[in-house]
């Protein structure tokens, strides 16, 4: 046994209810890893503002309480049996599926095949802000999209978490990108690569006009995609998925998505971060007994682009 500390979200909805969300600690032995896992030395855990009402979060674990952020930077504590290629010591990083307990904690046990050697030329906190959206994005335009050069790319949501590196890595492919932004945010968008931002405060989009639509904001923005694409183009949207057989009528494909761990994805995100091609913005920093005021700072008005980070250990 020993002191172990971590955040613990007690109902559904998250820290605007209440004594919902809550850094505890106390006696409490340290997670075992089971046959396959490594158990980290958690440093940063990123979170994602929305994470507390995902079904995923309450019905796949069936139990309270539950402790978020699957996003995980750290160290190496513990190999179980049947991890071959990481020891003692090693910097890893990655992505925790959504049906274990987070890394909003000293420390947490992570399937080996769900992490890869963290960016060497960046800290912890850095690192643990890539994860969720890198691996999104690249699943989306790589995966689900097959993006080709030339093509052109609409990013919604251009300057978010996952539209961010959802710009950069289209970019990278040779599409030209369009992204949309509620904000003033345009010289930074471009600088990731955006060809033209769009302010859907004040600007209108044209019709039929791109191969590949990628929205990361959903509702209203996810009915009117439907319009934008050409035909043959395709919708991936990581909200919600399409009215059923509005993809067909229209003559493009529509595909909804849940991101998943993968290694030699993380492996490659770690690659481009280390060649200074691939940038992270960190928003705002937390220690993890301010767990609570983390996910609270998401509402705040005028916030910046960027991820924010749950700094475990210094």
């Amino acid at each position: 046994m020993t002191e172990t500390t971590a955040l613990r979200a007690h109902r559904r909805g998250g820290p605007g209810r209440g004594p919902g969300l809550r850094a505890r600690g106390g006696p409490a032995p340290v997670p075992v890893p089971a046959a396959g896992e490594v158990l980290v030395a958690v440093h940063a855990a990123a979170i994602t503002f929305d994470e507390l009402t995902w079904d995923e979060t309450w019905t796949r674990l069936s139990r309270t309480p539950v402790i978020p952020s699957h996003e995980v930077s750290g160290v190496v504590s513990e190999v179980a049996a049947g991890v071959a290629d990481f020891a003692s010591g090693d910097e890893v990083y990655g992505l925790i599926g959504f049906d274990r307990d987070g890394a909003a904690a000293e420390f947490v046990c992570v399937p080996a095949t769900d992490l890869a050697a963290k960016p060497a030329t960046v800290s912890h906190t850095v690192a643990a802000a890539l994860p969720l959206a890198g691996l999104t994005a690249l699943q989306a335009l790589v995966d689900h999209a097959g993006v080709r050069p030339g093509e052109a790319v609409l990013v919604h949501g251009g300057a978010g978490g996952v539209g961010a590196l959802t710009v950069q890595l289209a970019a990278m492919l040779g599409a030209h990108v369009t992204a949309t932004v509620r904000s003033d945010v345009g010289d930074l968008v471009r600088g990731w690569g955006a060809v033209r931002v769009i302010d859907v405060r004040t600007e209108e989009l044209a019709d039929a006009a791109y191969d590949v639509v990628i929205d990361t904001v959903g509702g209203e923005t996810l009915d009117r995609s439907f319009r934008l694409l050409r035909r043959g183009g395709r919708l991936i949207t990581l909200s919600a998925p399409p009215p059923a057989g509005s993809a067909d009528e229209c003559g493009f494909t529509a595909t909804f998505f849940i991101v998943t761990p993968n290694r030699e994805q993380l492996a490659e995100l770690a690659r481009l971060v280390d060649g200074d091609r691939l940038h992270v913005e960190i928003v705002e920093t937390f220690p993890l007994e301010r767990g609570r005021e983390a996910f609270e700072s998401g509402g705040r008005p005028g916030r910046r682009p960027g991820k924010t980070v749950i700094v475990v250990r210094d």
